[in-house]
């Protein structure tokens, strides 16, 4: 639905108003279009001393052909990774013009008094970020460190990030991403991703790459998922519709399941994107079973996997009868479980599968009326965190986006005093798209991803609710 606040801030008559009040004008997002570059504008690198992305990220940004400006030359750059550089070079070297994106490799950084180094580059370049910039901070996993100091440090660039993520303006984000040492070959996906429209509304968010496994697929940028199958459960409207339609755009067979009573739209949908259909309920006793047979027989397996299929029944816990809890639980939560064991155990889920989940914002802040919800939502991050290594031993990932306030049907149902709050309680101060929420489902779920597992992502503007 239109956001009639927005529409009223940023006319001439509002804009005046709300800059002498202090209201928050809620910049138009710029969100990917065909045709675009992969990483549009002008990127700035830089880097700590000692750091040992930032050779792997200026080559995986030369194969996206992006226009980067960095005061490291070759020379200067090898001598950064060999630790051979005094601090504070970029008081006097770093450019201090119009940027796209900022990137800085911040894993040299091993003791807190190295910090400053933060200050330095972002000091004289975050003026110049652009609208709809782009913010990466690159860091070593804390967990990953060689010792306290180095952890310490490692572990600050979590607040620096949130906080820059918070100060950045007219559409920009920023967002750190811990990279585990052997796992710089699995970059480009997160790079591509991040630094481009892709992400309009993510921000300030932790993402951790590890090594994967396997070998690094050579990938097809503009269809990645060519020749991959995948399953999107409560397809046939809003989140559900419009993460299948991102997948087939991106090459995918979808196959679009939903309770039988959504048939048409379901049908509708599949005609329109070249996909399948499956109508059942997913907390059927044989539905397990069911899907990997159907996935089996019918498409030789399945690639990618998003459980997406949710519903709300709010009431407060003294009013909510033991019904309410329990559908909603077995629908949000444990049917995902048994999906997910029947396709493990019957090998139905391919090598180098992706299994998806949405969470949301409900599952880490809570929310009042929301027990059933809450509890469902944070047990969806919980699956991801537990099920990560066995999926891994099986040559998969499990990750989970967790949405936050997204025009939907559903959100334009609610009272207007709830709606602009969750419009208005983020970073962005707008509410998302369920475009947003597939874009980032279709970044986990592409070959290159093979580095992310267990991660959890909020698509929530910097939702001010929650961690």
């Amino acid at each position: 639905m239109s956001d009639r606040y927005s529409q009223l801030v940023n006319n001439p008559v509002g804009e005046f108003i709300a800059k002498n009040v202090g209201l928050p004008r809620p910049f138009e997002l710029e969100r990917w279009e065909e045709g675009q570059s992969p990483i549009p504008g002008k990127v700035l690198l830089g880097a700590a001393p000692g750091g040992r992305l930032t050779e792997a990220v200026a080559s995986e940004l030369a194969l996206a052909e992006a226009a980067v400006d960095t005061p490291l030359d070759e020379e200067v750059r090898g001598a950064a990774a060999a630790g051979d550089l005094d601090a504070g070079i970029w008081n006097a070297d770093a450019p201090s013009g119009k940027y796209r994106s900022l990137v800085f490799d911040a894993t040299g950084i091993d003791d807190s008094a190295k910090l400053r180094e933060l200050w330095a580059f972002f000091h004289p370049s975050f003026r110049g970020l652009e609208p709809s910039g782009r913010v990466l901070v690159l860091g070593t996993p804390p967990e990953d460190c060689k010792g306290p100091r180095e952890a310490t440090a490692q572990r600050a660039l979590e607040g620096f990030t949130r906080s820059l993520a918070k100060e950045a303006r007219a559409g920009a984000t920023a967002q750190l991403v811990y990279v585990s040492s052997g796992a710089e070959t699995r970059l480009a996906s997160t790079l591509r991703f991040f630094l481009s429209p892709r992400s309009a509304y993510v921000s300030g968010q932790v993402v951790r790459i590890g090594k994967g496994s396997g070998r690094v697929p050579k990938v097809v940028w503009d269809r990645p998922l060519e020749g991959k199958v995948a399953l999107v459960t409560g397809a046939s409207r809003g989140i559900g519709e419009s993460i299948a339609r991102t997948l087939a755009r991106d090459g995918a067979h979808v196959v679009g399941l939903d309770i039988p009573p959504q048939s048409a739209d379901l049908e509708k949908l599949a005609g329109e994107i070249g996909g399948s259909t499956l109508a059942l309920d997913i907390t059927a006793d044989d539905a397990p079973s069911t899907i990997a047979t159907a996935l089996s027989t019918q498409h030789g397996g399945v690639d990618i996997v998003v459980h997406n299929a949710g519903v709300t029944k709010d009431k407060t816990i003294v009013g909510m009868d033991e019904e309410r809890w329990s559908v909603l639980l077995d629908i949000n939560l444990s049917s995902e479980e048994r999906i997910n064991d029947a396709l493990l155990d019957e090998k139905v889920l391919n090598e180098g599968g992706r299994v998806i989940c949405v969470s949301s914002i409900s599952g880490i802040a809570g929310n009042a009326g929301q027990t059933n919800y809450g509890t469902s939502k944070a047990g969806v991050i919980g699956m991801v965190d537990s099920m990560a290594p066995v999926f891994a031993k099986a040559g998969a990932t499990i990750n989970a986006v967790a949405p936050g306030f997204i025009e939907t049907q559903m959100t334009a149902a609610m009272p207007i005093g709830t709606r602009e709050a969750g419009r208005r309680l983020n970073s962005l101060s707008q509410g998302g798209l369920p475009v947003d929420v597939a874009e980032t489902i279709a970044w986990y779920a592409s070959p290159a991803s093979s580095g992310l597992n267990g991660n959890l992502v909020r698509v929530c503007g910097q939702s001010l609710i929650g961690a």
